[in-house]
């Protein structure tokens, strides 16, 4: 089961998921930092375990306001040896490649910010590619044919309940299971509403690969000794 810290990004700072509704995010505030600051909140979400991916949603990018490179810049920088999964709302063939070819990290195709299936399918095949399944309550947000069509999926694939992030509601078990039991053998992510060490044994026992995770590592819910457990 792997662990990756969520980063969201907004206005060059880290912001507090709340449930999907990004005009409500605003500055983290954490124990595990001194600040905002993108590399200050990685540094100490570091100090809890050595995880080996950090998931980075460039939330301005992904609404079409800016984005925050400048920022994902200077965390590759810091943190070279994580591997960063970066969901900065690319739709469009040739600026996926050209971020691909900068050898920047995992590239996360949001089905949020898809307009139809060409994109997916042109780099289902690209082992960099990660496909977001995004979910914003029982409705699936993108085009349809993503969520209907598995074998246009990469070998990575996330789940994503927008309504559960930073709700204490725990994961979509169902829904995930409705995923995994489709995806033929590709590993499968949780995101949005892990609460704490039983959510995530709850998530293997469903046969998932990881689970993307922010409040619960914020709030002290799991502990470095569990996650080193896990």
């Amino acid at each position: 089961m792997q662990v990756i810290p969520v980063l969201d990004l907004k206005d060059r700072m880290v912001v507090r998921g709340r449930m999907g509704q990004r005009d409500l995010y605003r500055a983290i505030e954490t124990p595990l930092s001194a600040t905002s600051d993108p590399v200050d909140v990685a540094r100490g979400l570091l100090s809890l375990h050595p995880f080996k991916a950090l998931y980075i949603a460039d939330l301005d990018a992904i609404e079409g306001d800016g984005g925050n490179e400048r920022a994902i810049e200077r965390l590759r920088a810091a943190f070279p040896s994580v591997t960063l999964w970066v969901d900065n709302g690319i739709a469009d063939l040739d600026q996926a490649r050209k971020w691909l070819a900068a050898g920047s990290g995992r590239l996360v195709l949001g089905s949020e910010t898809q307009t139809d299936m060409n994109l997916v399918r042109q780099l289902a095949a690209d082992d960099r590619i990660v496909l977001s399944l995004d979910f914003r309550g029982a409705a699936f947000a993108g085009p349809p044919q993503l969520l209907t069509d598995p074998a246009c999926w990469p070998e990575r694939l996330i789940v994503m309940t927008l309504a559960r992030v930073g709700s204490h509601l725990g994961p979509d078990l169902d829904r995930l299971a409705q995923i995994k039991a489709v995806a033929a053998g590709r590993a499968v992510y949780a995101a949005g509403g892990v609460r704490d060490a039983s959510d995530l044994v709850a998530l293997q026992r469903l046969g998932l690969a990881g689970a993307l995770i922010a409040t619960s590592l914020h709030d002290g819910s799991l502990t470095p000794a569990q996650l080193a457990n896990l």
